[in-house]
């Protein structure tokens, strides 16, 4: 299975990214990670990135294409494999194609987990983070015992400041502006399902394992 999960933040696209490779032969490749990973270490393209974000700057197409195509060349993904994070603009989402072309191993699918805007900010402005730790809460669904303490450690906890609500709504826009196109783009190619993301994350789940086919 080569898939690809869509969707804007908030969506869970990370959480079902891991149910799915837990119950598959198939690996997580998260767009995040990778390119924190290929700073950490140094590589060439690593050292380019760091350099881009250091300025404040978006890291260019090529440059995380480039880290994307190089993990998809290790052999654990010829099994099979789950972006999630990449393909962000439709120019990234031509590029992978002509990479899996060359490649010999197009996608199977596209999975776009769809999400009211409302219910997103919900998600994301109610997010604590511990500053010790690292244990994550939510006012709504997961409060600590004690107000503003990690029930962890018992440090402080702190609202990330892309967690509030003008930059939540700020990259909703981005989101529709860049990625939304690559919903008409990955329809047109006979790749695209829809799932609702409104639910459990059981439920949600189940959604898109009946949209595969295997539900």
């Amino acid at each position: 299975m080569r898939l690809v999960l869509l969707g804007p933040p908030g969506a869970g696209k990370g959480t079902q990214a891991r149910l799915l490779t837990a119950k598959s032969d198939v690996v997580h490749v998260s767009a995040g990670d990778l390119l924190r990973q290929a700073v950490a270490d140094g590589s060439e393209l690593g050292q380019k990135a760091k350099s881009i974000m250091a300025q404040g700057s978006l890291v260019p197409d090529g440059v995380v294409t480039g880290i994307i195509e190089e993990r998809l060349r290790r052999p654990d993904c010829v099994s099979g494999y789950i972006l999630d994070g990449f393909p962000r603009t439709l120019r990234q989402a031509e590029t992978l194609s002509d990479v899996l072309r060359h490649l010999q191993a197009p996608l199977d699918w596209v999975i776009s987990v769809e999400v009211s805007e409302d219910d997103l900010v919900r998600r994301l402005a109610g997010r604590r983070i511990c500053r010790a730790c690292g244990a994550m809460f939510h006012v709504d669904t997961k409060p600590p015992t004690q107000h503003g303490i990690c029930d962890s450690c018992g440090d402080q906890l702190f609202q990330r400041d892309d967690d509030k609500e003008d930059t939540i709504r700020h990259r909703l826009r981005v989101y529709r502006e860049q990625t939304e196109p690559l919903i008409a783009y990955y329809n047109t190619m006979g790749l695209l399902r829809r799932i609702n993301g409104q639910g459990t994350i059981e439920e949600i789940a189940q959604r898109i394992h009946q949209a595969l086919g295997d539900g």
